[in-house]
């Protein structure tokens, strides 16, 4: 049967968006991963695009979640990469670091409630929409509060207090 009108011309194939990559110990984030470009009045050196997917479902009124912290390769960026500095990129990966972090505490949190599936909502909202907002708010106070990771002191103190949280959490770390 037609599918209508033929064109001679080929058209260029879209390059798809880079994959998101899923929080591990194990794979830190390098520049390469980093794959947008800051707009021209941006300030900042680089910039982390990350979030916490979560997947929740209902079969045979059993509640299931997932969970996970998520960078985002196509809207992150760094100015120049070559000039870039590893503690950039330390303050940048640690951006990262407190998206698992606040990934595990909402996997804690769920563990905990004994979710129905008949009346899921506005339980689950209330508990998912309180959890990105501590976890904004977290993600701003790291950035003041290391004036962007240009504080050595202040970025070695964040450093070592979301690596012992993450620690305490370890429980609640996603399964590879």
């Amino acid at each position: 049967m037609p599918q209508g009108p033929q064109q001679g011309v080929a058209k260029p194939a879209a390059k798809p968006a880079p994959a998101l990559i899923t929080w591990s110990a194990t794979r830190p984030l390098t520049w390469a991963d980093f794959h947008s470009k800051p707009m021209p009045a941006e300030q900042l050196a680089a910039l982390t695009s990350a979030t916490i997917d979560v997947q929740v479902g209902c079969k045979d009124y059993v509640f299931s979640s997932e969970v996970k912290a998520v960078f985002i390769p196509h809207e992150s960026w760094v100015r120049d990469k070559v000039k870039a500095s590893p503690e950039l990129l330390r303050h940048e990966q640690l951006h990262f670091d407190i998206t698992e972090l606040h990934a595990r505490m909402l996997r804690q949190k769920i563990s905990f409630l004994k979710l129905d599936c008949e009346h899921l909502n506005p339980a689950f909202n209330n508990l998912s929409n309180a959890a990105f907002s501590a976890w904004k708010r977290e993600e701003f106070n790291y950035d003041r509060e290391t004036n962007h990771g240009l504080s050595p002191t202040k970025q070695a103190f964040w450093e070592a207090q979301v690596k012992q949280r993450l620690a305490l959490l370890d429980k609640f770390a996603s399964l590879p």
